[in-house]
This record gives C-alpha cells, structure tokens and sequence, in this order.
C-alpha cells in the first residue's frame, strides 16, 4: 500500500465524533467519600485525645484451669495432642478438632522463624471468663480463641478438662 493508497481510505472513512467526556464517578461521591474519611479521622482523633474508654480491647481474665500439652505434627498434617506424660489426649483427626493443626502450623511457623525447637510444650488455659487461651512461653506468642467458631474453641476446651 502507497501513501497515496492510505490518504484516498481515510478520505473514504467518516471520521467519529468525539462523545463528550463523561464522569466515571460522580463528583458528589468524590466529595462524600473524602468528607467521610475525615469525620472518620476526626472520631479516631477525639478518641485517642480525650482518653475516651476503648471498649474492643479484650480483657485477660485470671486462669481459672491450664494444661501443659505438647503438639506433635507430621508433614501430611496430623497433629498429636500429648500430655505432660507423654499419653495420646486428642488428635487432630479426631471429630471436630482440626483446628488443633491450624494451631499447630502458626506455632510451628512462629517457632521455625525464632529458631527454635518445635518440641517444646505449650499452654492451654481456659480463663474465669471461659476464654480459651493458648499460650507458648518459649516464643512468648499467645492466641485467645474468641471468634473461631464454637466447634474450634471446644476442641482446645476439651484439652483442659
């Protein structure tokens, strides 16, 4: 194709017209958006320099119970609850209670990263409240078990009584 052959197809061609611009988001919710980060911002703000009450901070109750136990994982992930003795007390396998190895993966994690020993053995503590903690003193990292469904928080339970 020639320059000449070019310049006849665009003669031939109707050119379009531009459509007008339009918003892809509407000034006013820009507005609204950006006003709603800052009431957002301010209530924080107040907050923080009023010394107003936090009311979403858990409260650590004293220990009403605890058990030594010691998680022990294989690499399919089967987990195996041991006593202070050494005795089989639960499984990971066991009806209901595989949260114990997604407890145990994020402690063996923390425990890998620190250099340390997956060996060692762990809390478990139900508190006066009926909070279920579980607690490793050798990496000084803790959970609380609020929030993870009633059948996962009964399978550390069932460890402490």
């Amino acid at each position: 194709m020639t320059v000449t052959d070019i310049r006849s197809t665009e003669r031939r061609t109707p050119r379009m017209k531009a459509a007008p611009e339009r918003e892809l988001v509407p000034r006013i919710m820009v507005i609204a958006m950006f006003s709603l980060m800052g009431l957002t911002l301010s209530l924080a703000a107040y907050a923080q320099l009023s010394g107003a009450h936090k009311s979403g901070l858990l409260v650590e109750a004293p220990i009403a119970a605890e058990r030594e136990i010691r998680l022990v994982g294989t690499r399919e992930g089967a987990v195996t609850v041991l006593d202070a003795q050494g005795r089989t007390i639960a499984q990971s396998s066991d009806e209901k209670a595989g949260f114990i190895g997604v407890v145990w993966r994020v402690l063996a994690r923390h425990r890998l990263t620190a250099g340390l020993p997956d060996t060692a053995p762990v809390r478990v503590i139900r508190r006066e409240n009926g909070n279920i903690a579980v607690q490793d003193t050798t990496t000084d990292w803790s959970i609380e078990l609020i929030g993870y469904g009633a059948d996962n928080v009964a399978a550390f339970a069932r460890l402490v009584d």
